[in-house]
């Protein structure tokens, strides 16, 4: 897809994003006033030294660690050449960004870091090696190099994962935040925020110049655009979220001036943000802003390596987890008469046919009982929708506890290993939702459907089917192994939070 489509309708929203862009020189330039005085520092001032933090004390364990375990002046276990490579290490994490991304990105997690980690840490461990040949320093063994490899790389995910948990749960809890705008979009924003607790951004209100409400949730519409500055002070807002106002385009672009001038983060919501995903590139004609979409195209070496990481994950999975599986097979025969397994029908790659396996969850005559628990259907939008219940009668003690963490999926390593679903992928919808699927939407039949997703991550059930298709639209055409990587880690954390999980 090309970008011209942009031009038709978001020339305006190319130059608040280029706006956007100036924050950090705004903000030094001209400080709010809490932070001019030192009175108040911002969650993003306590973040970037905590992760600087959090890198030393990876970076010095990691050598000092490895080295201890072989003698020799090497490298690895000579403080100036240690605290060298820390320095190049901090050097390189703030040239590229990692240490602002925060601050930038209200739902970054350290999940997000890795891949950059892992680079980083293979840019370091090259440098030492280039420094031990030049200051003809004695070289590590590579078994030692690997080692410190892969534990720079644990050990700054870790301590950065420490470093969030504290600056976000106990120093900065929240984040204040204005959303500029009453309308849909901006509904969608705090309905998504308040789903998600963890982001720590809390909406203090709304301005717009053509209100169509009076609050959105428990936030309140505090007056017009004219008032921001004022009400930035107020209520020591730190963040401000242009969410389609219907301000014209002018005044969107000097409202982010204004931002600026004040040293508020700003987030936009961009015209066609339905088809915008993590492949997005943006770029310049001449200083004319370009967003360039990725061709969804999948080659068969990239469907080869996923395939590869598929088998290796679940065959490692079966095995390790053998034991849970048994105890919850055993466990399911003897609660309520019935199979250990329950098998539907599913539509998998390009329309194909399969039967998916789970743990039956539910006592044998669910669906004979469909009809006398359709009125507590969860799903109640107009159009296309699913049928879910939240603390359903049908369901068996046991399948509470198994749906809850999620354990009654695993069954689906199964299908995997037989090659119908993958690791991470689209839902695997059932016939009835995969009829009411056209057009576009469609798309998500080019990949097999996964365990999980980016609809599991960001809410399962909880998700309309709108936007579940959406998600999974979003999914293939902006497929990468690294996106995957980050869903698989970002799976636990969101089974741990039990959210839509019923």
């Amino acid at each position: 897809m090309s970008a011209t489509p942009l031009e038709a309708g978001s020339d305006a929203t190319s130059l608040i994003a280029q706006e956007a862009v100036s924050y950090e020189d705004a903000r030094l330039q001209h400080p709010p006033p809490g932070v001019r005085h030192g009175k108040a520092r911002r969650r993003g001032w306590f973040l970037r030294r905590s992760l600087v933090l959090a890198d030393a004390c990876a970076f010095v364990l990691a050598a000092l660690g490895v080295g201890a375990l072989n003698t020799g002046a090497h490298t690895l276990s000579h403080p100036p050449l240690v605290l060298g490579g820390l320095v190049a290490w901090i050097l390189l994490a703030w040239l590229y960004g990692y240490y602002t991304q925060d601050e930038l990105q209200m739902a970054h997690s350290t999940a997000d870091d890795v891949p950059g980690l892992v680079l980083l840490a293979a840019a370091t461990t090259w440098a030492g090696q280039l420094a031990d040949a030049a200051l003809d320093v004695k070289e590590p063994p590579i078994s030692k190099l690997a080692v410190f490899f892969v534990a720079l790389v644990v050990l700054a995910t870790t301590m950065r994962a420490i470093a969030r948990m504290v600056v976000r749960r106990w120093l900065i809890p929240t984040e204040p935040t204005l959303v500029v705008g009453t309308g849909r979009i901006a509904r969608r924003v705090v309905e998504k925020l308040a789903a998600r607790p963890e982001y720590g951004i809390r909406v203090v209100g709304f301005v717009d110049d053509d209100p169509l409400t009076d609050h959105i949730g428990d936030a309140p519409y505090l007056g017009e655009t004219d008032q921001l500055e004022r009400l930035v002070e107020a209520h020591g807002v730190h963040r401000v979220i242009l969410a389609f106002s219907r301000a014209g385009d002018s005044r969107g672009v000097d409202l982010v001036r204004r931002c600026n001038q004040v040293g508020v983060q700003v987030d936009v919501v961009p015209r066609l943000y339905e088809v915008l995903g993590s492949k997005t590139q943006v770029h310049e004609l001449d200083g004319l802003p370009l967003v360039s979409l990725h061709a969804p195209r999948l080659p068969r070496s990239a469907r080869i390596v996923k395939r590869v990481l598929d088998l290796a994950v679940a065959v490692l999975m079966l095995v390790l987890l053998s034991p849970l599986l048994a105890y919850i097979a055993i466990r399911i025969k003897l609660e309520a008469p019935g199979p250990v397994f329950f098998r539907q029908e599913r539509i998998g790659f390009r329309g194909r046919h399969f039967r998916i396996y789970k743990f039956r969850s539910m006592y044998i005559d669910a669906d004979a009982r469909k009809a006398d628990v359709g009125h507590l259907n969860k799903h109640e939008e107009a159009g296309p929708t699913m049928f879910k219940i939240p603390e359903d009668p049908r369901i068996t003690p046991f399948g509470r506890w198994l749906r809850k963490w999620s354990l009654d999926e695993l069954p689906q390593l199964w299908n995997v290993l037989k090659g119908e679903m993958s690791l991470v992928g689209p839902r695997p919808f059932v016939i009835y939702e995969a009829d009411q699927i056209t057009g576009w939407a469609t798309r998500r039949l080019d990949m097999t459907p996964g365990v999980t997703g980016l609809w599991q991550v960001l809410g399962r059930n909880d998700i309309p089917f709108e936007e579940m298709t959406k998600l999974d639209y979003l999914y293939v055409t902006n497929w990468s192994l690294w996106g995957d990587l980050k869903l698989l880690a970002r799976t636990l954390p969101a089974v741990m939070r039990g959210r839509g999980a019923y």
